[in-house]
């Protein structure tokens, strides 16, 4: 009570101040040539030079026209999921507290969860119109509602989805044909410091503009399990705001909003967009097959350390490893051994395992790509007949050849796995994977390869070339042991 009277106290005083002003003011009117009397509204707050003037005009022009040329492709996408939940509320509860209700019938029940996320209307054909948005905005939705600037709504269908890319497509029908359709730009030419917008519709403030810049490009999304690398912006991007266009200069689309990091949920500066051509294609994909396909080539990649680059010879090159490949796969068809380092795509060179990843993902099934790699310190190339990935064989880990990772023998590694013997040398055996023929050769994890079949290796490079064994042929390795040399099973090349 004693808040509102303070409230209702401050409030009459300000009206009797304001009306002891407004009689002052009518005072001054009504004396002539009063040098007392001033009224703010008569001149400019600041001094502005009017050059300067002009520059900051013309930008907030640009701003102007690129947000209402923009906004009206830009959709807020709200959905409607159907999930599950245990019949049994008490099920994580324990037992001696409500009897055992574990011992009931659990059958799961169904409810609905509502959220929203931003999108773009990136093509039309006829009355369909399509929307681009992410995955996990509208991918697993039952329901689908598009809603427009302007504030009309449609029902929503969806077209298509991809989780590895986190990328969705929505339709609608519309006659509307002023409905626009987004631009999409070249995100290879953007650059760090350019100017950006993003849109959508964070925290359901539908069809809001944030500025900034381009803060970084080529950020890697692995860490969040995404193939894409991401465009990094300061534009405040909030919840809601993914599947909202991030827009250059000239208005044209350059990104998708994804993700932001962050200690609280709310923006702090640091948003990913991705890049808008590691995308087209998948438009394209998603309207023909309902899908979006990979191509394939079947090789197991390793980013490099320092040690493992020297021992290779490969210090001064970026590329990606082959650690390892799936047995009747493009590589292994086309002569690609584990142990090659890649170094060229297509006339391209390989900066990373992620680039190289995206960049054969997005090559066609039934195409040859070819590739340059580094063997024994020569550079060899490659044609390799690309295949459609398919999740049945790409994560069928019991195909890979050799089916264990090695390293180099170290001074660091030598002390962790406790051989004082300086004499010895070889390759530590790293990772192994079920049920391929690491496990018919019975070797274990920290393991010292010696050598292979009888032939005596003491490094990466040399052990990686005596993979080289003819279709048809047998292999086995030699394992370090203080009692002597342990033999292993021999293994015939398929």
């Amino acid at each position: 009570m004693k808040t509102w009277t303070k409230y209702f106290i401050g409030a009459a005083s300000a009206a009797a101040l304001s009306f002891a002003i407004l009689a002052v003011g009518f005072k001054g009117i009504s004396v002539k040539g009063s040098a007392a009397t001033a009224f703010a509204e008569s001149k400019p707050a600041v001094t502005i030079p009017q050059e300067s003037l002009s520059v900051v005009e013309a930008l907030q022009n640009s701003f102007r026209a690129i947000s209402s040329g923009l906004l009206p492709a830009v959709v807020e996408v709200d959905v409607t999921e159907t999930k599950q939940a245990p019949e049994n509320p008490f099920e994580d509860l324990p037992f001696f507290f409500f009897g055992n209700p574990r011992q009931q019938e659990n059958k799961p029940r169904e409810y609905e969860q509502r959220g929203l996320g931003s999108g773009v209307i990136v093509r039309r054909s006829g009355k369909t119109l399509y929307v681009l948005t992410n995955n996990h905005v509208a991918g697993s939705a039952t329901k689908i509602s598009i809603k427009m600037n302007d504030g009309k709504e449609f029902e929503g269908k969806l077209v298509g989805a991809d989780e590895r890319m986190d990328i969705a497509l929505v339709s609608f029908q519309s006659d509307d044909k002023s409905i626009p359709v987004a631009t999409l730009g070249d995100s290879d030419k953007v650059q760090q410091g350019d100017i950006c917008l993003a849109m959508g519709a964070p925290l359901g403030y539908r069809q809001s503009v944030t500025q900034g810049i381009i803060s970084a490009t080529g950020r890697s999304g692995s860490g969040i399990g995404n193939v894409s690398d991401f465009i990094q912006t300061d534009a405040a991007i909030n919840q809601g705001n993914s599947g909202g266009p991030l827009v250059n200069i000239y208005g044209e689309v350059i990104g998708i909003n994804t993700w932001i990091a962050s200690s609280s949920g709310g923006s702090q500066g640091l948003g990913f967009s991705i890049p808008i051509n590691n995308i087209k294609h998948a438009i394209d994909d998603f309207i023909s097959d309902g899908k979006v396909t990979y191509g394939w080539v079947g090789v197991s990649l390793m980013e490099l350390n320092d040690d493992f680059k020297k021992s290779l010879k490969v210090e001064d090159k970026t590329g990606a490893f082959a650690g390892q490949l799936f047995i009747g796969s493009p590589a292994q068809k086309a002569g690609m051994q584990p142990g090659d380092y890649i170094i060229n795509l297509n006339g391209h060179d390989v900066k990373s395992v992620d680039q190289l990843v995206r960049d054969v993902g997005s090559l066609r099934a039934g195409t040859t790509a070819t590739f340059v790699v580094i063997r024994g310190g020569k550079e060899k190339e490659l044609s390799v007949k690309i295949e459609e990935r398919k999740t049945e064989i790409s994560s069928d880990d019991s195909k890979l050849w050799p089916g264990f990772t090695v390293a180099p023998l170290t001074d660091k590694l030598r002390e962790e796995i406790g051989l004082k013997d300086k004499s010895v040398k070889g390759v530590v055996v790293g990772q192994i994977y079920e049920k391929t023929p690491a496990t018919y050769f019975r070797i274990q994890s920290k393991d010292i390869i010696i050598g292979v079949n009888g032939k005596s290796v003491s490094n990466l490079a040399e052990f990686y070339s005596a993979l080289d064994v003819p279709k048809g042929k047998k292999i086995s390795f030699d394992l370090y042991s203080e009692e002597g040399t342990i033999h292993t099973n021999a293994f015939t090349m398929k």
